[in-house]
């Protein structure tokens, strides 16, 4: 059945008309932080669906990269965009953009979820298995075989195969069949989607580069920014002892022992592990009262 994903006239369901989707969404600009947050706290309060056009519209670009990444599992591109796009919608309606991160660092895990069990409903259960392990070696093993540089369609050797069954908790023989699946449907990146005056546009011109992008690498830096700040505050529940501890264990770069702890206070080296456990334990707790 297809999906109808519309908002203020644009149309989310790209399955009909792909290239023309992915020219139209070139168009959208992409937001600041600030006009980010701004828009985002305005939605959160009014539910507004010119805000929520806006926010999604800007990040319609994210979901099409995400969605090469799975352009290999044979699936139509078109309906995985939309499920990806059903994942950002539910996003925004989500999202507290008063805990400091960017929204599409938040926005990321649902189009994956989304895109995920899609794909895996689309390949039937019944045949990949229904363990956790199962799943993990489903959307693993490509990333696995290209970080060994195994991107061709050679056979997998037995060194290898027992290797990656290993780290997923899985038998050599699910690898194995699982391996086999996926090498009939890898697609190339150069493939044509649309073809205009201007030239052909292929899948690879919506892939970043490898590397963070300056947003991730500005989402990544914010977000530690929140945790440092939500941490300092925290420290308030604990008293001057457990304080130190805790730095001279954790936080120092160069740790402090057991040994020399319970020296400096005169207890057992169990105890001031124990201190350690229970500060850390206390700080947790104070960090969720806070959000």
């Amino acid at each position: 059945m297809e999906k109808q994903l519309t908002l203020n006239g644009l149309d989310f369901s790209p399955e009909e008309n792909l290239s023309r989707y992915l020219q139209s969404i070139k168009k959208f600009p992409l937001l600041s932080f600030d006009e980010e947050y701004s828009l985002a706290l305005k939605y959160q309060s009014t539910k507004d669906k010119e805000i929520a056009y806006k926010l999604i519209t800007s990040h319609l670009r994210l979901v099409v990269k995400v969605v090469v990444k799975y352009r290999g599992y044979g699936l139509p591109i078109g309906e995985m965009i939309s499920e990806g796009n059903i994942g950002l919608m539910y996003a925004i309606d989500k999202f507290e953009p008063e805990k400091g991160f960017r929204f599409s660092t938040y926005a990321l895990w649902w189009i994956k979820a989304s895109i995920q069990k899609y794909i895996l409903n689309s390949w039937s259960l019944v045949k990949l298995g229904t363990t956790a392990a199962q799943k993990k070696l489903f959307f693993n093993l490509r990333k696995i075989k290209n970080k060994l540089n195994l991107i061709d369609d050679r056979e997998l050797s037995q060194n290898v195969l027992t290797d990656i069954a290993k780290s997923l908790d899985v038998s050599v023989q699910d690898v194995s069949d699982m391996n086999m699946r996926l090498k009939s449907h890898d697609g190339s990146l150069n493939a044509i989607i649309d073809s205009d005056s201007d030239g052909a546009t292929e899948w690879m011109d919506f892939i970043s580069d490898s590397k963070p992008s300056q947003e991730e690498c500005l989402a990544h830096a914010e977000i530690m920014k929140y945790r440092k700040q939500m941490f300092y505050k925290a420290l308030y529940v604990l008293n001057k002892r457990e304080k130190d501890i805790l730095f001279k264990r954790r936080l120092y770069e160069k740790t402090i022992t057991l040994d020399d702890l319970s020296k400096t206070y005169n207890i057992s080296k169990e105890r001031v592990r124990q201190i350690e456990l229970n500060s850390i334990k206390k700080i947790t707790k104070a960090i969720e009262l806070m959000q």
